[in-house]
């Protein structure tokens, strides 16, 4: 069974592979031992704190194969962005240049660098091994978040972001950042990422250009990338959109990709869960029952996983005693479910 669990110290070494399969333009794991040993450190005191509202919290949570121990992805979520560091933007907007008189009337696009996104919460650092890329892995990798959003609400912001993978090539060359590069910075895209990923965002604020940008004045290649994500990025958008996630015209300084919010209530699995009491019971036959999103309401402790659950009427639920071990609970314990397929409980 796939469980996801928050990171030990143990899980370093697997914490390291990730980052380095998942290559350049994944800003949020910088192949450094330093600051991947504090992204640990850092998300232990998360999940050991008791804040009564979002702060600076970092939630680190790796995807488990119960049967072989191997960890086969990670998946995170700020409590809020910007707070400590400048959190950046470009964000598109229009101009218009027009004279009566001469009959002219053109509207211009134009990047204006802003720091719009401070205080939001953001999930990032998905990563799912190519191994484990099958069923529901994928989907409960992203949506397990939002159910641990939904019961932990006092935690996080009412707006929640998810930057997306700009445009770049297998050598990391994203021809956004080229652009930038030739007139403002003289460095090269692996290294600005590199830069930013391991904390280091000065030289974003001494080099950027400080006045909007005309997008035509970009080379032609640069404008194709700007809204755009990377191959490889696409299934992960497609699942923000069919939760409710929308592009505001908020793009990342360096590729230019994306960036998507959505309000936390109005997520869609938010919307589609369901705190409920749990009882542990063998006897139905739950390979017939519907397969759920399931989460614990732990915080240290915490577990997700996929699994059948018969919810009743009554507004309680059963589960298996091989879920109950799982999810590490017990009759009685609470659970926040979501179903695998789009169905509204009524």
């Amino acid at each position: 069974m796939l469980v996801i669990r928050p990171i030990t110290d143990s899980d370093y070494p697997a914490l390291l592979t990730i980052a380095q399969e998942s290559g350049i333009g994944f800003t949020s794991l910088p192949v450094n031992e330093q600051l991947l040993r504090k992204k640990i450190v850092d998300a232990k005191a998360a999940f050991n704190s008791t804040p009564q509202k979002a702060g600076s919290e970092s939630y680190l949570f790796v995807m488990e194969n119960t049967e072989t121990g191997e960890v086969v992805g990670t998946s995170g979520i700020e409590a809020t962005v910007g707070l400590h560091d400048a959190f950046y933007h470009y964000h598109v907007g229009k101009v218009v240049h027009a004279s009566r008189e001469l009959g002219v009337h053109n509207t211009v696009e134009i990047l204006t660098f802003c720091n719009d996104y401070t205080g939001v919460s953001e999930i990032c650092t998905l990563f799912l091994k190519e191994n484990a890329r099958q069923g529901q892995a994928g989907r409960l990798l992203s949506k397990f978040r939002f159910l641990f959003m939904a019961q932990h609400r006092e935690r996080f912001s009412n707006t929640v972001i998810a930057e997306m993978r700009g445009v770049s090539d297998e050598e990391g060359k994203s021809p956004f950042w080229e652009w930038l590069e030739r007139h403002f910075f003289s460095v090269d895209f692996p290294t600005a990422d590199y830069l930013t990923g391991i904390g280091n965002k000065v030289f974003i604020a001494e080099l950027m250009p400080k006045y909007p940008i005309y997008v035509n004045l970009l080379s032609k290649e640069a404008q194709a990338c700007i809204g755009q994500v990377h191959e490889k990025t696409r299934p992960a958008l497609r699942l923000l959109e069919q939760e409710g996630f929308r592009n505001r015209g908020y793009v990342d300084i360096f590729d230019a990709g994306p960036t998507v919010e959505a309000d936390l209530s109005n997520i869609s699995t938010v919307r589609n869960s369901r705190a409920v009491k749990v009882t542990v019971d063998d006897s139905p036959h739950f390979e017939d029952a519907t397969q759920y999103f399931v989460i614990n309401d732990k915080i240290v402790d915490f577990r997700a996983c996929v699994a059948p659950v018969v919810v009743r009427a009554s507004g309680d639920a059963l589960v298996s005693s091989e879920t109950a071990k799982a999810l590490q609970i017990e009759s009685g314990s609470k659970i926040r479910v979501a179903p695998c397929s789009p169905t509204y409980f009524s």
